[in-house]
């Protein structure tokens, strides 16, 4: 099976506020299986505009996996403070399996 990605962009609306999500969200992004491959690191743009501010990549066992990470009652409020606080896109990728 192949692993499964959340992916997201968000533009910070609310940093002061924004600040409590960071510092909750990777412990039980890890209590779920999902590592990150990605955390707002430095950007390199090569070609045309991303429309990136924020990005981050976490990598779990499936997608599912990581549906059960965003769908959990522990995850709910931060989901909430993370609407409240930022202008985001997310999504679930599944990775390659290969051929």
């Amino acid at each position: 099976m192949p692993k499964g990605y959340l992916v997201a962009n968000a533009i910070i609306t609310d940093p002061g506020r924004y600040i409590e999500y960071q510092k909750k969200v990777p412990a039980l992004v890890a209590q779920y299986g999902g590592k990150y491959l990605v955390r707002a690191g430095t950007m390199h743009p090569m070609e045309g505009d991303l429309g990136i501010e924020r990005i981050v990549i976490v990598e779990f066992e499936s997608v599912d996996a990581a549906k059960r990470f965003y769908e959990s009652p522990e995850y709910a409020p931060l989901l909430k403070l993370r609407k409240e606080t930022t202008r985001s896109q997310l999504a679930f990728v599944e990775g390659f399996a290969g051929v």
